[in-house]
């Protein structure tokens, strides 16, 4: 497999350029350069929800400077699927960029609600394609074709330029009977195959799974011995996304002559879109509202709730804790997680079954039933991407490194050349040149933090968080005579999340003792300039915490002049 090289690389060539800024490496972020001469298109723009030390961030988006700096190079964004991790840095990229925005109907559905919420609106640039589909735009000609994923209207992009063609598979399985009749793209791939491949792409997320990932529809066999045998209320947990999902609940509900209820803001606005745009289909008389929960028998009533992942404000999370306004859990219910965990949320799912289970519910979490089914392909599938496309060359996406590792090893087993396999990260530039590949530089990539709304948020920001986490904060208020410069009375302390072994008084008179001798041991010129007799009452106070407290809060003086 080919080693990275380091090297600066320059604008303007007329090689064929890839360039990852997100998504290889970790789960989320998804976004590719994909750059021919003084052109390019943007493959997905993808954001990461923040790690639990990452205090107070809203979400981590890639860091989009390299696109900032010559933006009417980008002829277009080209929009694999629409979950979060794959379109939800769209609003902070489209704020630079006028590029028009190519998706299927439920994808940019999904964009178009989350780019309300922050005021945007690109409906006179947007464009909506149903695959199979082409679209020739400057020197790139996309192919857009269909694949089975966890949500519908999913494809992957054979992208023509005059070096070759580059498919990108996106997000993908290969499900031969899914719940929309909509099947995986074969003649599609295998004519971008015949045609020649210079580059695959291929999503990497199930590397680690052998086999075959089972087809969508068999989540409906597990459900239906569940629905048969209950005679009290059912609460369903799953993605909010997940529409294939919801509408093999809504039919066993029909069926099985339920209402189902839906739960959840995101549950019920994704459920709107899809059905609007003919993704999902509603059986007469089935949806109820929750007004019409009291009246219904419970064993005529399915709750389809947001939360699947513990989310401390998610319905699921407020109806475990009685907390939800309209939702009251009884003994009895049983309560249906079907999803998988993601890394990282095992502890709030686990609080919240405890909840569930303390209140009379059953709660039925199987992890290796029919009751969820994974959305990405899995060893045999990626196989067969394989050997549809043919690939020159080769680069595994959407994972941590582990994953492209792996993939990478599969592929090369597979009997790959080694040296056409390109085990890339982030802001790697692999080129192609007369039909040869290589790493050949790479761009300054990164992660951007955003709090509350479209605002970045410093990595130094991000750092006094977890320092006031761990630590706590120790504040002086001292007030100095403007004229004199002498301090007028003792330094007001204050703390916040101080946990000290002292009494919390006798450390506020020695605080007050410390700024009274750190002023008075001042020269007039320094108690003149507020700066420095602010950093000297900052290092007294954090020598005196380290040294007496074993504690490191943040210290924060305040100068007042009177």
């Amino acid at each position: 497999m080919t080693k990275r090289r380091r090297r600066s690389t320059t604008r303007g060539s007329s090689d064929l350029k890839i360039i990852p800024l997100g998504g290889l490496g970790e789960f989320g972020l998804n976004c590719m350069v994909v750059e021919y001469g003084s052109e390019a298109v943007v493959i997905d723009a993808g954001l990461l929800f923040p790690e639990p030390e990452q205090l107070g961030v809203d979400y981590v988006i890639p860091d989009f400077s390299y696109l900032f700096e010559t933006p009417e190079k980008v002829r277009a964004i080209l929009l694999t699927h629409g979950h979060e991790d794959h379109i939800g840095a769209l609003p902070y990229l489209l704020r630079k960029i006028s590029a028009p925005v190519f998706g299927t109907a439920m994808t940019l559905g999904l964009v178009n609600e989350r780019l309300k919420e922050r005021g945007l609106d690109i409906s006179d640039r947007s464009h909506t394609i149903r695959p199979p589909h082409q679209e020739t735009i400057g020197n790139f000609t996309i192919h857009f074709l269909r694949v089975n994923h966890s949500i519908p209207g999913a494809v992957a992009l054979a992208i023509d330029t005059p070096e070759g063609t580059v498919l990108h598979t996106g997000d993908f399985k290969v499900d031969l009977t899914p719940v929309d009749g909509k099947v995986f793209d074969f003649q599609g791939f295998a004519e971008a195959g015949k045609r020649g491949i210079l580059a695959l792409l291929s999503d990497s997320t199930n590397v680690e799974r052998s086999g075959h990932t089972p087809s969508e529809s068999l989540v409906s066999q597990g459900f239906e011995p569940i629905f048969q045998r209950t005679r009290e209320r059912i609460l369903i947990t799953t993605f909010a996304s997940h529409i294939h999902r919801i509408q093999q609940i809504l039919n066993l509900a029909a069926r099985h002559g339920r209402k189902v209820c839906l739960i959840g803001r995101s549950l019920q606005g994704n459920a709107q879109v899809a059905a609007s745009r003919g993704y999902l289909t509603l059986p007469r008389g089935v949806i109820c509202q929750t007004r019409d929960l009291r009246r219904l028998p419970p064993g005529e009533v399915v709750l389809l709730v947001t939360g699947s992942q513990g989310e401390p404000m998610s319905a699921l999370s407020r109806i475990a804790l009685d907390n939800h306004r309209d939702v009251k859990l009884r003994a009895g219910d049983l309560v249906i997680l079907s999803a998988r965990e993601i890394p990282g949320n095992e502890r709030a799912i686990s609080r919240m079954v405890d909840h569930l289970l303390r209140r009379g519910a059953e709660v039925i979490m199987d992890r290796k039933s029919t009751l969820h089914t994974s959305g990405h392909a899995s060893q045999e599938e990626l196989k067969t991407m394989l050997r549809l496309c043919n690939p020159k060359h080769f680069i595994p996406i959407h994972g941590d490194y582990r994953h492209l590792a792996r993939h990478a090893e599969l592929v090369a087993a597979a009997g790959h050349p080694r040296d056409r396999i390109f085990l890339a990260g982030d802001g790697d530039v692999i080129s192609f040149g007369g039909g040869k590949g290589r790493i050949t530089g790479k761009i300054p990539v990164g992660r951007v933090f955003i709090d509350a709304g479209l605002d970045p948020v410093d990595e130094v920001v991000i750092r006094d968080r977890r320092h006031i986490s761990e630590d706590g904060i120790l504040m002086a208020v001292v007030a100095i005579n403007r004229q004199s410069g002498e301090l007028q009375g003792d330094a007001e302390i204050v703390s916040r999340g101080l946990s000290i072994p002292l009494d919390l008084e006798e450390v506020y008179r020695s605080a007050r003792a410390i700024v009274r001798k750190t002023i008075e041991e001042s020269s007039p010129e320094e108690r003149a300039d507020w700066g420095v007799i602010r950093a000297k009452i900052q290092t007294d106070l954090k020598r005196y915490c380290r040294r007496q407290l074993k504690r490191h809060p943040m210290i924060l003086p305040v100068i007042m002049e009177v």
